[in-house]
């Protein structure tokens, strides 16, 4: 590097709006910051595990393709996206060219999609270099990443507890400095909750506003894919990226998004009424998670917001409910993977070789414990007899939560609640609990049910044991910038109380001392 470049240390510190303005500066090249933060993964990631493949070659190519338009001018540079040349990793349960997509799953281990999904299309151009691929709960099912088929991904906070899930491979590489920005998927919570517990800012935009092409679905009608960062204007970049309209998705929203990124520098919230979920906060919350939310709730108030009460009586029974039509959704939409089209293929050790005895030896070796749940769970309540008792009544509850969400959208601008009852849990401490397990979706199920948008960001640390708290904020659909704009706010207030962003008081992975002591605990 030259004298007047910046160290790969703090190179991977910048938030992605520092980092473009190094490279719209030429303070450093593309290709220093994509090497740096390869050489971060290569360094930490053995004790993360947040990456199932690493990208380097691609990455490095598109970063020398951006320094070299830049270092020509003229046009084409000056045509070049803001976030040109800033690294990226994206969640491996969103399909893409040349790098394996296996959904966390050994039933598609090694498989290579033949094309791109729309938001990889997007990041590939606006030539942001692709770090990687994610790990993630597979096929998205869980709320800690250890149900990947590649061994757990752990909190970058605490070594010993998990990262959030689904996609907590996508939280703890933006939480371990590996990358700037990430994409994740949110169905119930899976980008709001390891935001939560990593101390990143997780966006879950409104449904149907980004493109869900090339991700695989788990529960077409929840999925959500989103942007994973350090900040809220860092989110605001990333959405703007890869929103908007695709004919390929029959759920595409037919409007532009509106300007995210000026909504997040607005920085302004007088006179904003934002509404306290009287059901989503209180007894069975952890104590410092409470507090931390009572923090920031004056800060809000003392900005200028009123605050109000708002009730939403149906999200009680939004667990229940997402628990029926998810699981419905995803037998169906993991029906495709039997050993015959793509993927593993397994075939039976005795009797006679018919597709039905392939598809079960494939299907009983490929997918884990939770998958295999989830699929007898949905079966059964899609199958004659059951079908009005258990899904039906389930989107009758979707329905009144749509409507709660009305009723308060009324009353407040936005709302608030924490974002999810607790802090990182030791690994293993809930793998064989399950009910225990779903119950960390609580607060943020509500939003996919209804297709709100959602935000998490950094709300402190917790009191008892020093670990990220998540606040969230719900905004009616399509009104994901009133979100940004009311979370650059408190992002901002939160911050000028803490000294700092929240993630500068997080262990140095790359410290060995570090990383033993958390070993010894």
């Amino acid at each position: 590097m030259t004298e007047k470049n910046t160290s790969a240390d703090t190179l991977i510190r910048l938030s992605a709006a520092q980092l473009a303005e190094k490279l719209r500066a030429g303070d450093v090249t593309a290709v220093e910051a994509t090497q740096a933060h390869l050489d971060r993964i290569s360094a930490v990631d053995g004790k993360v595990n947040a990456f199932l493949h690493v990208n380097a070659e691609e990455a490095l190519a598109v970063a020398a393709e951006v320094d070299a338009i830049r270092a020509a001018g003229g046009a084409e540079a000056e045509a070049l996206h803001y976030l040109a040349g800033v690294p990226i990793a994206v969640k491996d349960l969103i399909v893409t060219i040349g790098q394996p997509t296996t959904a966390g799953s050994k039933i598609l281990e090694g498989w290579h999609s033949p094309y791109d999904a729309t938001v990889v299309e997007r990041l590939r151009a606006a030539k942001m270099p692709i770090l990687g691929k994610t790990n993630l709960d597979e096929f998205a099912m869980g709320s800690s990443t250890e149900h990947s088929a590649y061994g757990p991904t752990r909190n970058p906070w605490d070594l010993d507890r998990i990262p959030g899930g689904s996609g907590g491979g996508s939280a703890a590489a933006v939480a371990a400095f590996e990358a700037p920005l990430a994409l994740g998927t949110d169905t119930g919570g899976s980008i709001r909750q390891p935001g939560a517990v990593t101390g990143t800012v997780g966006v879950k935009p409104t449904y149907g506003s980004v493109s869900r092409y090339g991700a695989i679905a788990m529960a077409s009608s929840l999925d959500q894919i989103g942007p994973v960062t350090r900040t809220v204007l860092d989110s605001a970049l990333l959405h703007q990226v890869i929103g908007g309209h695709d004919p390929r998705d029959s759920t595409s929203l037919p409007e532009p998004l509106a300007d995210l990124v000026a909504a997040a520098k607005t920085g302004n919230v007088e006179g904003l009424r934002i509404g306290i979920i009287k059901e989503l906060h209180g007894e069975g919350y952890q104590a410092g998670v409470e507090n931390r939310f009572n923090d920031a709730l004056e800060l809000l108030k003392e900005a200028g917001a009123e605050i109000v009460e708002v009730s939403c009586p149906n999200f009680q029974y939004a667990l229940g409910a997402y628990y029926l039509i998810m699981p419905s959704e995803a037998s169906s939409n993991l029906a495709k993977f039997d050993g015959v089209r793509y993927g593993l293929r397994v075939l039976p050790e005795e009797g006679p070789m018919t597709i039905e005895r392939v598809m079960g030896a494939t299907r009983a070796a490929g997918f884990g414990d939770e998958v295999k749940r989830r699929i007898i769970l949905g079966t059964y309540a899609l199958s004659a007899g059951y079908y009005d008792a258990y899904y039906g009544s389930a989107q009758k509850v979707r329905t009144l939560v749509q409507r709660d969400f009305e009723a308060a959208f009324a009353q407040a601008d936005v709302l608030i609640s924490p974002t999810a009852p607790t802090t990182a849990f030791p690994l293993g401490e809930k793998l064989d609990d399950p009910l225990a397990m779903y119950l960390n979706d609580v607060a943020t199920i509500p939003a996919n049910l209804a297709g709100v948008p959602g935000l998490s960001l950094p709300g402190g640390l917790a009191d008892e044991d020093g670990l990220p708290v998540g606040i969230q904020l719900l905004a009616p659909a399509r009104e994901d910038a009133r979100l940004y704009r009311v979370g650059a706010v408190l992002e901002s207030l939160l911050e000028a109380k803490w000294g700092g962003p929240l993630l500068a008081q997080a262990p140095d992975l790359a410290d060995a001392a570090t990383l033993e002591t958390q070993e010894a605990k």
